[in-house]
This record gives structure tokens, C-alpha cells and sequence, in this order.
């Protein structure tokens, strides 16, 4: 169906305001943290909100935080029971290791463990020649998935962040990496993983997380820390408050722990989670033609929620986008137009609207009812 301006839509009141973009006016930001790092983001992590940022888009270097997308890529890709052989090509790669034996065969759920815990350079070659048939097409594989997020500042040349002038992110991308990597329950249940053991056959490993941010602040729950001499010290970090998820990146920092603090509690003590528009609520009706019913309510799919400044009292402006006219039949949930809401700062969230319900067209006895009652009126 093609999806037109509002015209004939017949709209309801909401709790917020339908008003013009050009209306808004744009909210001073509240003072950002002094962070010691090259670039820094914090993000909102169900909506992919900028909350705060410095050199965001800068290219660098991300030396092991490499490893999320890698993670997230075998997740999507493997089983975790799947029998991993060690080839001599991932026995003993430099740099952090989880110390695999030439020839052992290990779950790939222990080699996941070993990747974000251990930081094993190891793992994530053996991880990407198990899932991609060798590093060459897992990389391309990494690269497709990063291409499918809309990232266009991120290129990766290895599973594991070892230097290649090729290999390149920012501090935007690789938190939108991370954060879709936290969707997934098995990504966000090892890297909020304090400590594993892994038993595979006779040997037995001790994992210890190498994010102190998990023993030390409150609401912490990932992801990943990352050093070579060329990016210098990586974190990506993340946590959760009172609702409210947030994804955080710096790299090349000379205090990657402190710059995570500062920048999440910037985001927990200025921000917080705010239910815009329910999805039980009707956003507008729409005109039906040669359906049993002449009008049919559309809602979102989801709830919109959306950060907002901590004391905000103020309207969202939306701009709601549906046909003239919907002709029967109509499917309940099927798709009919969009809502995008924007918050103070001009920040979108686009959804779908969908039928609350099926219209059919009225049956052949009905259709000539209403011919008569029509012509006697």
C-alpha cells in the first residue's frame, strides 16, 4: 500500500502534541563529562540515542573490542553445542590467548567464553574458521553485518583486533555493534559473566571477565576491553538503571574505567526512560471504503519509549503518515502507515502503524442493504 500524507485521517488527541517540525525548540544539552580519550560515545541502548559524545565519528583503531562483532556474529551463525577442531592456524596466535591445544576440540559456547573473557586471539580465529570456513570469509561475513547496521565508518580485516591499517571503527559504530549485540540473551549472558570455567575433555580453564567495571558500578552488564600499541587502551562498556540501558565506547584512553564512570553517570544523573506512546492506545483513525466498517484505529506495535532530559514536562511533536483511504479487506496488524515521534532535541523514532483490526467487505446481501438504504435516503 502506498503510504501518503495525513489528509482525510481522522486524528485523535494525545498525550503529546501534533505540531510542525520547524516549531520545536531545540533544548540547551546539558554539560558533558572531561573524558580523557581520543573519542568517547554513550548511547541509549534501545533506540540508539547519542547521549553524549567527543570525536564520535573519528576512524581508529579498536584493538580487541574487535571481539564483539565477532561474537555476535558466530551467535548468529553457529550452535553453541557445535565441536570446534583447533587447526595450526589458530594455535598460538599472538597477543591474549585462552591457551587452546593444537588439535583439541572445544564447544563453540567455551571458545565464546574464552573470545570475551579472555580476550583469546586464539578463539577468535578458530571461532571464525568454524563458522566462516576460514578468517577470510568470516571477515567478509563480520563486514556484510556491519554493512546490514548502516555502519559506514567500520571496516574489520581480522576476528581479533590484532593491528592492520585496514581494520578501523569509531566510537559511534561500535556502539551500535554493541548494542545490537546486547539484544542478543546468550551475547549479553557471557559478557555480564563475572567468571567461567570451561571443561573440555581432560583440560579445564578458569575464565575470570577482564571488565572491572562489573565488580565496581552499579547496574554494569558488559562488554568488552581492548589494547594494542597502535589503538591504545579500548573499552566498551555498558549498564542498566532503572529501566534505562546504556552503551557506552572509548578508545585510545589513558583510563578506560574512568572514562566509562564519567560517561555513564552523565547518562543516568541527565536522562531517563519515558513512555511517549502506548501501544494499546489508537494514534488515528482512517477512512475504509467497501468495508463492513467505515473507519478502522491504527496503533504502533510496540510501545515508544524514548530518553528524555530528567524534569522534562514538554510536548513530542509527531508526524503521522497514512493513506487517504484504506479499501477493504484490511488484516488486523497489518502495516498501514508510520509514526515518527521526535523528542526535544529533534531525535526521530520511526514505527509502524497497524490495523487494529480486520475489516472485511460486507457480503453480497449486505452490499445490496445498503445500495437500497442508500437510494431510499
Amino acid at each position: 500500500m502506498k503510504v501518503k500524507r495525513l489528509r482525510n485521517a481522522i486524528a485523535i488527541t494525545l498525550v503529546f502534541a501534533i505540531i510542525l517540525l520547524p516549531e520545536l525548540q531545540t533544548a540547551a544539552l546539558p554539560a558533558g563529562p572531561g573524558v580523557s580519550s581520543t573519542s568517547s560515545i554513550v548511547i541509549e541502548a534501545s533506540s540508539n540515542r547519542v547521549l553524549f559524545g567527543t570525536n564520535a565519528h573519528k576512524k581508529l583503531p579498536m584493538a580487541s573490542t574487535t571481539k564483539i562483532m565477532t561474537a555476535l556474529v558466530a551467535l548468529e551463525n553457529g550452535s553453541l553445542d557445535d565441536e570446534v577442531k583447533v587447526s595450526s592456524n589458530a594455535y598460538g596466535v599472538e597477543g591474549s590467548s585462552m591457551y587452546l591445544h593444537l588439535g583439541e576440540t572445544i564447544p563453540l559456547r567455551d571458545l565464546l567464553y574464552g573470545l570475551m573473557l579472555a580476550s583469546g586471539n586464539d578463539a577468535a580465529v578458530a571461532i571464525a574458521e568454524h563458522i566462516g570456513g576460514s578468517v577470510e570469509g568470516f571477515v567478509c561475513m563480520m563486514n556484510d553485518k556491519a554493512a546490514r547496521l548502516g555502519l559506514v565508518n567500520t571496516h574489520f580485516v581480522t576476528p581479533n583486533g590484532l593491528h592492520d591499517d585496514e581494520h578501523y571503527t569509531t566510537a559511534y559504530d561500535l556502539a551500535i555493534i554493541a548494542a545490537e549485540a546486547l539484544r542478543n540473551d546468550t551475547f549479553a549472558e557471557i559478557v555480564s559473566s563475572q567468571y567461567y570455567t570451561s571443561e573440555s575433555g581432560s583440560i579445564t580453564r578458569y575464565f575470570k571477565n577482564k571488565n572491572k567495571l562489573l565488580w565496581n558500578y552499579e547496574g554494569a552488564n558488559g562488554v568488552k576491553t581492548g589494547y594494542t600499541m597502535y589503538a591504545g587502551k579500548c573499552l566498551v562498556f555498558s549498564a542498566e538503571r532503572d529501566g534505562m540501558q546504556v552503551v557506552g565506547v572509548t578508545l585510545n584512553s589513558s583510563n578506560i574505567f574512568s572514562d566509562a564512570k564519567l560517561l555513564m553517570d552523565y547518562a543516568f544523573a541527565n536522562y531517563e526512560q519515558k513512555l511517549v506512546v502506548s501501544k494499546d492506545v489508537p494514534v488515528v483513525w482512517v477512512q475504509v471504503e467497501d468495508g463492513e466498517k467505515n473507519l478502522l484505529a491504527l496503533y504502533t506495535e510496540q510501545d515508544i519509549i524514548m530518553p528524555v532530559r530528567k524534569g522534562y514536562a514538554g510536548s513530542f511533536m509527531t508526524r503521522i503518515e497514512v493513506p487517504d483511504v484504506c479499501r477493504a479487506p484490511v488484516q488486523k496488524d497489518s502495516a498501514v502507515g508510520y509514526l515518527t515521534v521526535y523528542d526535544e532535541y529533534k531525535h526521530a523514532s520511526k514505527v509502524v502503524l497497524v490495523a487494529g483490526e480486520t475489516i472485511e467487505r460486507p457480503s453480497l446481501l449486505d452490499y445490496i442493504f445498503r445500495m437500497v438504504l442508500k437510494w431510499a435516503g
